[in-house]
């Protein structure tokens, strides 16, 4: 049925959970999968005042630095899980975009055609105030989306 899963991760407690789930499916099923965790642009609009390009630049290499750091440390996470569940996995990095962004832009490149993700499951204030990556995900693919709470 499911020959190539899209597994979407920030590396947070509930992400684990989709990760954890994601990787059950693809192992009864036999599917492959890609790991994805994206870091997203830089607030540059956060800075203010004379030195803000100054300042912004110095805080742009350094958020970049830690940006990858921890995306290696998510997906290296997620590929150790994977070997250990006997499922082929390969793990990308995505940078400088909206996660939604570039899980609909990824699982069509890769022709999955399944993605999953974790999400909160906000709603109201929250989720107008915080956002939804994974209801915007679930707005405009055109794959199915296997969603974990």
């Amino acid at each position: 049925m499911y020959k190539h899963l899209l597994i979407a991760t920030d590396g947070s407690e509930l992400a684990d959970k989709g990760v954890a789930h994601g990787l059950t499916l693809a192992s009864g099923l036999g599917a492959a999968v890609t790991f994805v965790t994206v870091s997203e642009p830089f607030p540059i609009f956060a800075w203010g005042g004379a030195m803000a390009g100054y300042a912004a630049g110095d805080e742009l290499v350094a958020y970049k630095e830690e940006a990858g750091r921890y995306a290696k440390e998510v997906l290296a996470k997620c590929k150790a899980s994977a070997d250990a569940a006997g499922v082929s996995a390969e793990v990308v990095h995505v940078e400088d975009k909206r996660p939604a962004e570039a899980v609909l832009e990824l699982s069509q490149a890769l022709g999955c055609d399944l993605i999953v993700m974790a999400s909160h499951g906000r709603r109201g204030l929250g989720k107008l105030l915080l956002g939804s990556q994974t209801a915007e995900v679930l707005s405009y693919t055109e794959i199915p989306v296997l969603v974990v709470r």
